[in-house]
């Protein structure tokens, strides 16, 4: 049952046995992804153009949003779709072997940003109750308090902004 993130594998018990979510594993996860890649509040982190990066990417946010920031959990949940909708559509639609990954804090905002070597625009497009894709700007437009994108001269950064509450 590969691609499950979160969820606690049961041993021995074959196919048929239900698996179980488990916040200590994900956690645990979480964690493991800042071990491997970096902690994107220091610097930009490189993460491989792959499908399974969104995961790598929302294990991320979900440690530096709600620990490492101490967020409200509906931030996180928040900050956590975003990243994996702007990494899925950097993995898609640029072509790029490696992109990176920032998370940065000021009073009151965070901001998270995609840098991708492709000077394709992303395109925010009306969507429709039944589409089954295309719905990842969308999101980003209607979740965060801004968005953007930078063009960089050899490529962009594709960024999103919330407003926080600072304690």
């Amino acid at each position: 049952m590969a691609g499950l993130e979160g969820i606690e594998q049961p041993q021995g018990r074959g196919r048929a046995a239900v698996a179980r979510w488990s916040p200590a594993v994900e956690d645990e996860r979480a964690l493991k992804a800042i071990e491997l890649f970096g902690n994107p509040t220091k610097a930009e982190v490189p993460l491989p153009s792959r499908p399974e990066s969104a995961a790598t990417a929302r294990r991320l946010a979900q440690v530096v949003v709600l620990r490492h920031w101490g967020l409200p959990p509906k931030v996180t949940e928040d900050a956590v779709l975003l990243v994996s909708e702007l990494v899925g559509n950097a993995v898609r639609h640029t072509g790029a072997r490696v992109f990176g990954l920032r998370m940065r804090r000021r009073p009151g905002w965070i901001r998270i940003e995609v840098r991708d070597p492709s000077r394709g625009l992303p395109c925010l497009m009306p969507v429709q109750e039944m589409d089954v894709s295309g719905r990842g700007l969308d999101l980003v437009d209607k979740l965060s308090d801004r968005w953007g994108v930078d063009l960089l001269p050899r490529g962009k950064t594709t960024w999103f902004e919330m407003r926080v509450v600072d304690r």
